[in-house]
C-alpha cells in the first residue's frame, strides 16, 4: 500500500508543465468560468466596505447582487456565443455554453443595504457598501 501511486506524482508534474489541463481543456472556445473566476478585492474604510470584482464579456444586465446582513452574493449569466461568419465563409464548427456562475462572501459587518450602490464599468462591477450603524447601547433600568 506504501508503493502505491500518488495524485502530483512526478510523471503529472511532468505532463502538468508540458500541457497544464491538456486532457480537460476543449480544443475551441474557453471553459465555463468558475466562482473562483470571479476576482474580487475588497476594501475597508471607517464607514463602508467598497468591492471590485472581475466580470469580464458579462453585460450590466446579466449581473446580480444581493445582500443579506453581511452576506454578499454576486452572480452572473454567463452567454458566449459562437463567432459570425462573413460573407463567403461557411462555419465549421462552433462552440457556446450558456450558464451561471455565483459567488458569496461575508464581511465583518452588516452592509446598510438601502445606501448601497453598485457600477459596472469596463467588466469590473464597483460596490460600494455602508456599514450598517449599530443601534447604541441602551442602559435598562432596573424596577
Amino acid at each position: 500500500m506504501a508503493n502505491s501511486p500518488i495524485r502530483g506524482s512526478l510523471f503529472d508534474d511532468f505532463f502538468k508543465e508540458f500541457a497544464p489541463g491538456f486532457f480537460i481543456k476543449p480544443l475551441h472556445g474557453d471553459p465555463l468560468p468558475t466562482a473562483a473566476q470571479i476576482r474580487i478585492d475588497v476594501r475597508e474604510s471607517d464607514t463602508a466596505y467598497t468591492v471590485q470584482a472581475e466580470l469580464p464579456g458579462v453585460p450590466k444586465e446579466d449581473i446580480h447582487v444581493s445582500i443579506d446582513g453581511s452576506v454578499v452574493t454576486l452572480r452572473a449569466e454567463v452567454k458566449q456565443h459562437g463567432s459570425q461568419t462573413g460573407e463567403g465563409e461557411k462555419t465549421l464548427r462552433t462552440e457556446r455554453y450558456y450558464g451561471a456562475v455565483s459567488r458569496s462572501f461575508q464581511l465583518p459587518q452588516d452592509v446598510d443595504q438601502a445606501a448601497a450602490k453598485a457600477r459596472f464599468e469596463n467588466g469590473v462591477l464597483h460596490l460600494t457598501l455602508p456599514k450598517k450603524q449599530a443601534n447604541g447601547a441602551r442602559k435598562l433600568t432596573i424596577e
